[in-house]
């Protein structure tokens, strides 16, 4: 009988599956990328046969059988077995099979859909939340990744990969996909749905081109016609080949995952639209309390905390929005947001009434040349003041007065810092301006220094202790202040270059409290979220679902699937868990 590919599984009485941790440790697993055979210590095996997938001891007696015309077998461990992909050559479906070493079973889980296009390749990628994924390879560059969710897979995204492809393989702790393309080698992409879209070359052409790889440790085994390997070893920096790509080398640690438990519905415009959101907390029913999201081709928009969008003001191209409640100007209290606009280069000031209805209420002009971050700071003694900055490093700080009715503001200070800025947030009772400096990092400042070069403070600079997980560019910043009387007070900052998010103590020497990872929520067929502009976060109660207050991000890549950007709303009680805040 002929086996085209096969999978051997461990002893019954051997106890836990050892084919995942081996896979990835480089241990024990040789995979040929021409017959794509996988072979494992242990007496069962799952083998690719004439008549289907089989499952046999080691005398070669058949335990179980799904019949199919199978090809592209991959697998991962499980607690009770393996997990095994394989596709239906014949309908071109892609099977998530349980493979059971105690009840000597095979059981289909799932389905994939076929794809329009022709299938070249198949493999299986388990993230770092555990979360098992299968890539499916087209022979013309089309490729899918989906994830599996109980028995229902969902589409992750779309991507493109090389043409002409003849196999795939995934190495899980590098989070890397390799891709075997006929007569030009193996090229690595980043497996995690998040991440930039990137590809490096890791094997040669020509004589030299590698006829099939494996993997190993920190990489893969790039296998000539005679069999013979060559190592490519991420971790060691080096490429089989003489290629001088960028070390693509992730983090060493990965920072913990928190899950969103709400988004929105995604704006109205394809590419970088969605900015930057702001939080406004209902007077009475805080569980009626609505998040402003900036679309930076359209307008402001206004939903609640299911994600659903309420209102929509197109105003144009507005970048940054805060906003500040119970705001006394000239004897009226009122409920204003603020926001940069990039057409008129002007601060727009929005009113909210109490029922969360927004409405433009006055347009001041700035004669900046690039106008783009904004925050605002409410003073004890009342009225507001706006401070809004350029990307030449200018900042402007406005203070609020009404005329005929509308808002207007008086200029009362001006200074500039090194280089491009945007996110800025206010500690009011503390009377703390902490500034965002994209490239450098994060400032603090004294809102009673008003003069024309006020003293900065580094809160946390890329390349300083306190900075040493903040990658450029340093984007959103907040502030999580719980009621007078708490000492939990801390500043927020998200780290875009490495699609996190830092959590600092929001006084001096300002302490690094950790970062985490916002991943994906597939109970709630939530995405994760990455390269975020703009976020914004309370410590106020919002009802039973976030009784200490939640953060909201911008999402700069929409997944599961592909679609045009929207904001992720997490619990703050998951972040305090995963990094131990009071």
């Amino acid at each position: 009988m002929l086996v085209r590919n096969s999978v051997r599984l461990p002893h019954l009485l051997a106890g836990a599956l050892l084919c995942g941790l081996l896979a990835n440790a480089g241990l024990g697993w040789a995979r040929d990328g021409a017959t794509n055979k996988v072979v494992l210590p242990g007496v069962e095996r799952l083998t690719v046969e004439s008549q289907g997938l089989v499952l046999r001891d080691g005398t070669g007696k058949r335990l179980a059988e799904l019949m199919l015309r199978a090809k592209h077998l991959d697998q991962r461990q499980t607690p009770g077995g393996v997990l095994a992909t394989v596709m239906d050559a014949d309908t071109q479906q892609v099977w998530f099979v349980d493979a059971s070493a105690r009840q000597l079973s095979l059981v289909r889980r799932a389905t994939v859909a076929p794809p329009s296009w022709s299938v070249a390749a198949v493999c299986q990628y388990r993230d770092p939340q555990g979360i098992d994924q299968v890539f499916i390879l087209g022979e013309e560059g089309q490729a899918e990744q989906w994830v599996l969710r109980g028995s229902e897979p969902l589409l992750l995204r779309r991507l493109s990969v090389p043409p002409n492809v003849r196999h795939c393989i995934v190495d899980d702790a590098t989070q890397r996909l390799f891709v075997l393309e006929d007569g030009q080698g193996v090229s690595a992409f980043v497996a995690s749905a998040e991440a930039t879209l990137r590809r490096w070359t890791v094997g040669g052409t020509g004589e030299q081109m590698p006829r099939g790889m494996r993997p190993w440790a920190g990489g893969i085994a790039l296998l000539d016609a005679s069999g013979n390997a060559t190592n490519w070893s991420e971790r060691a920096g080096r490429y089989a080949s003489a290629h001088t790509s960028p070390d693509p080398t992730p983090q060493s640690a990965e920072p913990p995952v928190v899950m969103p438990r709400a988004q929105t519905e995604p704006v109205a415009r394809h590419g970088d639209a969605a900015d930057d959101p702001a939080i406004w907390v209902h007077p009475t029913e805080p569980a009626r309390s609505l998040v402003l999201g900036t679309n930076k081709k359209q307008g402001l928009l206004v939903y609640d905390l299911q994600g659903r969008q309420r209102q929509l003001l197109e105003v144009g191209r507005i970048n940054n929005v805060d906003l500040r409640q119970r705001v006394r100007i000239d004897g009226m209290e009122r409920d204003l947001a603020v926001a940069t606009h990039r057409d008129d280069l002007s601060i727009v000031v929005f009113e909210i009434d109490t029922q969360g209805v927004a409405s433009e209420v006055g347009r001041i002009p700035t004669g900046l040349k690039d106008i783009y971050g904004v925050c605002l700071y409410q003073p004890s003694h009342g009225g507001l003041e706006v401070f809004v900055n350029d990307k030449d490093g200018t900042f402007q700080r406005h203070r609020l007065t009404t005329m005929t009715g509308r808002v207007a503001a008086r200029l009362v200070q001006h200074f500039k810092i090194s280089s491009q800025p945007e996110a800025c947030v206010a500690d009011d009772p503390a009377g703390v301006l902490y500034l965002g400096e994209e490239k450098r990092g994060v400032w603090a400042m004294s809102l009673a220094d008003e003069r024309a070069q006020p003293d900065l403070t580094l809160v946390a600079g890329v390349e300083t202790e306190n900075g040493k997980n903040l990658v450029p560019d340093v984007e959103g910043l907040a502030l999580y202040a719980p009621t007078p009387g708490e000492p939990a007070r801390y500043l927020v900052v998200s780290s875009q270059g490495n699609d996190s998010y830092l959590v600092f103590d929001a006084s001096a020497p300002y302490a690094p409290r950790g970062a985490f990872r916002i991943g994906m929520n597939l109970q709630a067929g939530i995405d994760g979220a990455s390269e975020t502009d703009g976020l914004e976060v309370t410590a106020r109660a919002l009802g039973p679902n976030y009784p200490r207050g939640m953060l909201v991000v911008q999402d700069g890549r929409k997944r599961l699937p592909d679609g045009p950007q929207n904001f992720k709303i997490v619990d703050w009680r998951d972040i305090a868990q995963v990094l131990k805040l009071p």
